[in-house]
């Protein structure tokens, strides 16, 4: 198999898994799993919270994918992709966002403050109804959330913000 049949599929699989994680965000998520996924909205202790079984279970997904193809002719490469997401996520969400990391940064310009933005106003409201940006790679704009999370407020679909999501500088 050419190296580029399987860079093509783990690209891919990171394309695709955006998607996957968005549907499972905000469907799932956001929806019957939210008995896991709540504590990631509320403030926890110690390093686990519950919404890391998210994770684990896409860790299994993506290590059995791989596992059941050792000749690497194509599961194997699509378990590939999945880990990839998932790394890219850890760095992005848990580490720049979260700051489950022993440093903490804060982008200032560009795609990592886009990010960075949109997932802070992710959690602008208390609760799982009326949030914004499902997403974890990608972003919206900042001002088309600001929109849509403030005619979310007026439908009454979010309450008030949570002390902890305000936006760095007021923004």
């Amino acid at each position: 198999m050419s190296v580029l049949i399987p860079a093509a599929i783990v690209i891919g699989t990171v394309v695709g898994m955006e998607l996957v994680a968005y549907l499972a965000h905000r469907y799932l998520m956001h929806g019957i799993g939210w008995g896991w996924h709540k504590s990631h909205h509320e403030e926890t202790e110690g390093w686990w919270e519950r919404n890391d079984l998210y994770a684990v279970v896409f860790a299994v997904l993506s290590l059995g994918l791989m596992w059941l193809d050792p000749g690497h002719t194509g599961l194997f490469w699509l378990g590939v992709g999945m880990a990839t997401y998932g790394a890219l996520y850890f760095v992005a969400h848990d580490g720049l966002v979260h700051r489950r990391w022993p440093f903490h940064w804060v982008p200032r310009r560009g795609y990592m403050q886009r990010l960075y933005q949109a997932h802070r106003l992710h959690h602008a409201v208390e609760g799982k109804d009326g949030c914004v940006s499902f997403g974890f790679l990608y972003a919206p704009p900042v001002r088309v959330l600001k929109q849509r999370l403030q005619e979310n407020r007026v439908k009454g679909a979010a309450t008030d913000p949570a002390p902890e999501a305000s936006l760095p500088d007021g923004r």
